[in-house]
């Protein structure tokens, strides 16, 4: 019985231990495929596209500043006091709208001080026409009519009494000589003569007088004519004052300065005598110093690309307009002035930007979508896929195409590159194309 014992229990320990080695064997098996599991390398998902070549605009750069296209400086026309301020600083002003408006009670008592002055010319001149009208009824002609003094009724008459004893003292001077007329007939008939001469000249000399009396009654309705034309340039005059109360905005813009307050007395005399500063933001004028090597480059008419500090990452557009005839004789450029829209308001005046003059013959480009381009500080970086393996490419870029930029350096025609999950790419990580 107890060799039986023995060996039951014997049998009993070796099972034990062979199962603890198959179960010892078992796990070190599982934590090795554990292990080999965690080692496995990632792969990660990327769309890809390829590099092509097209032609882009060219262009040299310059530098430039923007400058506002209008500005100026409102004044007034008349001194009052100022009753009400209808913009501030940075306020935006449509053309025509109302600026300031002025105490207008001065200007309208000299409205009714002119008007009246202009009511007392008018009764002057209806006098001065009514005495030249009695003037031409004496000399029996109408107005406009020319005066002549032989046409005049008394002179006429005088005239031919006078002709009538000149014939008779004709024929009583041969009866004389013939002895058929007595001396003293002749002496009277001489005598008449003599009397009806007198008659002609005082019947002109009176028509001279009478046409001098037209004259100066023409002389006065003239110049009743010109009083009145005077008046009534003061009573325009005054209306124009009671107008200049009220101060407009001559141009749309934005105000940059403003010099007035509600109750100062302003005056167009006093020096610097303005309200306020307009200055007009859209478009802008860009002032361009471009280098003397480069000026057989631009023309009149060309497109331009600017950016800003304020806003690196987006390209404005404009249009050189004109040219100044001579260059800087220090700097050694040639200022070239752009015109640049500005629509939407982000650009001001007296900021510094960077130039891009297209040129009118394209060249080939490298290019890729900007989403393969991953940007760290001032280095650019695409991932060029190959054999299912990424690959980091340092890369120098160039002009901005829409959704597209332009590959100086780094990358050549055709090249597969990533074009997402670029910030999960490093060298040589394995990737799978989607």
């Amino acid at each position: 019985m107890t060799k039986k014992y023995l060996t039951s229990a014997l049998l009993a320990t070796a099972l034990c231990v062979v199962a603890a080695l198959l179960y010892g064997c078992g796990a070190r098996g599982a934590t090795s495929a554990n292990a080999n599991a965690n080692t496995q390398p990632a792969i990660v998902d990327v769309t890809t596209t390829q590099a092509i070549v097209k032609p882009i605009p060219t262009y040299f750069e310059a530098t430039g500043n923007l400058a506002s296209d209008e500005s100026t400086d409102v004044a007034p026309n008349i001194a009052g006091k100022i009753l009400e301020v209808n913009f501030d600083v940075g306020s935006f002003v449509q053309k025509g709208s109302v600026l300031v408006r002025l105490d207008p009670r001065d200007a309208q008592i000299r409205i009714e001080q002119s008007e009246a002055q202009l009511d007392q010319q008018r009764k002057g001149l209806d006098t001065a026409q009514a005495n030249a009208e009695q003037a031409r009824a004496k000399l029996g002609i109408a107005p406009g009519q020319k005066f002549s003094i032989d046409n005049f009724p008394q002179v006429r008459s005088a005239k031919a009494n006078l002709d009538l004893a000149e014939k008779e003292l004709v024929r009583s001077q041969k009866l004389l000589e013939s002895g058929d007329l007595s001396r003293s007939a002749y002496d009277q008939r001489k005598s008449q003569r003599d009397a009806l001469a007198g008659q002609y000249e005082d019947a002109r000399n009176g028509a001279v007088v009478a046409e001098r009396a037209v004259d100066s009654a023409d002389a006065q309705v003239a110049a009743a004519r010109a009083a009145i034309n005077a008046a009534g340039s003061q009573v325009d005059q005054a209306r124009k004052g009671l107008g200049d109360t009220t101060i407009l905005s001559p141009i749309s813009g934005y105000i940059s300065e403003r010099v007035a307050d509600p109750g100062e007395y302003i005056s167009p005399s006093a020096p610097n005598a303005k309200i306020c500063t307009i200055v007009r933001t859209s478009p802008l004028r860009l002032r361009i110093d471009v280098p003397e090597q480069s000026i057989g480059k631009v023309s009149v008419g060309q497109g331009i690309s600017l950016q800003t500090s304020a806003y690196p990452d987006r390209n404005f557009a404009g249009t050189v307009v004109r040219m100044l005839p001579s260059l800087n004789a220090t700097a050694r450029t040639l200022t070239v002035e752009a015109e640049v829209p500005n629509t939407d308001g982000l650009l001001k005046p007296g900021q510094f930007a960077t130039v891009r003059i297209t040129q009118s013959q394209p060249e080939n480009a490298v290019m890729v979508p900007t989403s393969a381009v991953k940007a760290e500080g001032d280095t650019n970086k695409v991932y060029v896929i190959k054999d299912g393996v990424a690959h980091e490419r340092l890369v120098q870029t160039g002009l901005l195409e829409g959704d597209t930029i332009q590959i100086k350096q780094g990358l050549q025609e055709g090249e597969v590159i990533a074009t997402s999950n670029l910030n999960t790419l490093y060298d040589g990580v394995l990737v799978r194309s989607l």
